[in-house]
């Protein structure tokens, strides 16, 4: 038994020194490979440490080669510097300039060279504004005047009332002349009684009196029961017509300008101007046409529409009171427009449109150049077109009989005539005397309404050709 206990225990002696003996060997190889490894990091850390002394030493080198160029550059600058600053006092020397003095002088240099393309480029674009400008005003221009087709009522400074027969005229007359000096203090209308077969003519400048007169009479005529007080009953109510004729016709004006906001003096003021005349030409017919036709310009070049057609219709405002009271038709329409409450813009374009002062908006403009169109144009006024075409050329003949014209042009339906001179054969003090000769030819030849300007116009051109 003991035997037994004794093998089993050598046996498990033996095992267990197997055991440690092979745990032995395995840690022992277990090491071995760890210190291969070890090793063999040892080894790379060893080489990439002597990699990083190589990249050190050559970093060290490059910076030396760097600071070396650095101080060549450097060494090179300051002989630059100095041999700049060596010519530019020899530059100074020689030229006799200061740096700033030659500075000055490129930058005028180069100004000009500037100044000089900018002029050539402008006048490349006028040329081209020139030829489109002009067939563009043309265009708006007949398409303007072709859209704007205004009856013009033509009324004379004298009225005609028909009667029934010549025993009438003695009616009107009355016992010792009362009746016919009651309607001529009434009216402040001449009656001419003559040898014209049934029919009286009234004479008065004012149209408006004329027309009270006008409608008297015919009331009178027609009741057949003339005398003072009957006249004066009749007298009050034509006023009464003739005040709401005015009226209306003001009121209709303004609508058909599509202008709902005048007031209504200035409303009653613009009706006036259906009884007024200039020129044969009914100003209010007149005026409706310069404000259509301001109008569709303004639209055609998008400036104000309204302003133009405002001012267009209220340029002539003041020919409405211009015969009783004193001023010219510009001053009083000014005054009536600032009166009653115009914009300036209407108020500039009512006081420009006969360059009494220079015109400074387009809308000014505008009403100027539609006043000059409606005014102008053969048949809108009481000129037959044969006596209008001779004037014109009448004008143009008298410029052109004086020695050294170049050319003349009658402007402005007959207002204007342009002489232009040979500028070699006329000095300045020598054109004003041909405008002056000029201008008394034309009053002691011919026969017209209102002013004739004379403007001479001489020039000089100087043209070079770059090659």
């Amino acid at each position: 038994m003991e035997e037994k206990n004794s093998l089993y225990k050598k046996e498990a002696m033996l095992a267990a020194k197997e055991a440690v003996q092979k745990d032995i060997e395995k840690f022992q190889e277990e090491t071995k490979e760890r210190r291969h490894e070890l090793s063999r990091l040892e080894a790379k850390l060893t080489k990439k440490e002597e990699m990083l002394e190589d990249k050190e030493i050559k970093l060290s080198n490059n910076e030396s080669e760097l600071q070396k160029k650095i101080d060549e550059v450097s060494d090179k600058e300051d002989y630059l510097a100095e041999l700049v600053q060596k010519q530019l006092q020899e530059l100074e020397r020689i030229s006799g300039l200061t740096i700033d003095e030659a500075k000055n002088l490129l930058f005028e240099q180069l100004k000009a060279d500037l100044q000089q393309e900018a002029n050539a480029l402008i006048r490349e674009n006028e040329n081209y504004i020139r030829e489109v400008s002009n067939e563009k005003a043309k265009e708006i221009l007949t398409t303007v005047m072709q859209r704007c087709v205004i009856d013009q009522i033509v009324e004379t400074t004298v009225s005609s009332v028909s009667l029934p027969s010549d025993e009438m005229k003695g009616r009107i007359i009355g016992r010792e002349g009362r009746n016919i000096r009651t309607l001529e203090t009434l009216t402040g209308v001449d009656l001419i009684i003559d040898d014209t077969p049934e029919a009286v003519v009234l004479s008065c400048f004012d149209p408006v009196r004329r027309e009270i007169a006008k409608i008297a009479l015919e009331k009178l005529v027609a009741d057949g029961r003339i005398h003072p007080v009957r006249i004066e009953e009749m007298v009050e109510k034509a006023k009464a017509e003739v005040e709401q004729k005015i009226k209306q016709e003001g009121e209709n004006a303004a609508m058909e300008m599509g202008i709902m906001n005048l007031n209504k003096e200035l409303i009653k003021t613009l009706g006036r101007l259906y009884y007024r005349t200039s020129y044969g030409q009914n100003v209010l017919q007149h005026s409706l046409e310069v404000g259509h036709i301001a109008g569709m310009i303004a639209a055609e070049i998008g400036a104000n529409v309204k302003i133009a057609k405002r001012a267009g219709l209220l340029h002539d405002i003041g020919k409405a009171v211009d015969q009783t009271q004193e001023g010219t038709h510009i001053e009083l329409g000014v005054e009536l427009a600032r009166k009653y409450g115009e914009k300036e813009a209407v108020i500039h374009a009512i006081e420009a449109h006969h360059d009494d002062v220079t015109a400074n908006t387009i809308e000014a403009v505008l009403v100027k150049l539609a006043d000059a169109v409606s005014a102008g144009r053969p048949g809108s006024r009481r000129d037959t077109l044969e006596i209008y075409i001779k004037r014109l050329q009448k004008l143009e003949e008298i410029a052109l009989s004086y020695e050294g014209i170049k050319q003349s042009f009658a402007v402005q339906a007959g207002r204007e005539i342009r002489v232009i001179v040979q500028p070699d054969k006329f000095d300045d003090v020598a054109s004003a005397r041909l405008a002056r000769d000029i201008a008394k030819r034309i009053e002691e030849e011919l026969d017209y309404p209102g002013q004739i300007r004379v403007t001479v116009v001489r020039e000089i051109r100087t043209t070079e050709i770059a090659k």
